[in-house]
């Protein structure tokens, strides 16, 4: 039952550019032409922000010298998944995350950005305005990101 599952324990990551735009990745599973922001598991040992720097560079190329770090949440944002999603995601052990949130300035260049890593996570990405990528997300995560970017109005220049 959906309910006696677990949420699995992870991070996302606001990267803003230079323009105060996010970084968005397309989804490369093809969910619902989905886009998101980098995100993902915390390993055995890890702590929340070495977890977020460690998932920036795996899905995004861009490693720990080419951002620096703003805020993060006060707390932890969770989501349910959609019944019929639960069995064909890690292993159907968990009903939704439970995510810490960073926020990172990108102080690199676009070309230092590689999506075609040895686990690639997506297709495509592009940098977008937060209301933009409100649109783009599946439904079930669209309130996590307007609380994100509500909590971290104040560090944002939009």
């Amino acid at each position: 039952m959906r309910v006696d599952l677990p949420y699995r324990k992870c991070v996302g990551i606001v990267l803003l550019n230079c323009d105060n735009l996010v970084f968005a990745g397309q989804r490369i599973d093809g969910i619902d032409d989905a886009w998101q922001m980098p995100q993902g598991g915390i390993d055995e040992g890890e702590d929340n922000h070495s977890a977020a720097l460690r998932e920036l560079e795996e899905e995004t190329g861009i490693s720990s010298d080419l951002v620096q770090f703003v805020a993060e949440t006060k707390g932890t944002y969770m989501y349910d998944l959609p019944i019929e999603m639960i069995p064909n995601l890690w292993g159907g052990k968990y009903r939704g995350q439970e995510q810490k949130w960073f926020l990172f300035d990108f102080i690199g260049n676009d070309s230092q950005i590689n999506i075609n890593t040895p686990h690639p996570e997506f297709s495509n990405w592009q940098w977008m305005k937060t209301g933009q990528l409100v649109k783009k997300i599946v439904p079930f995560k669209r309130l996590v990101y307007e609380s994100i970017f509500n909590e971290f109005h104040e560090h944002m220049n939009y």
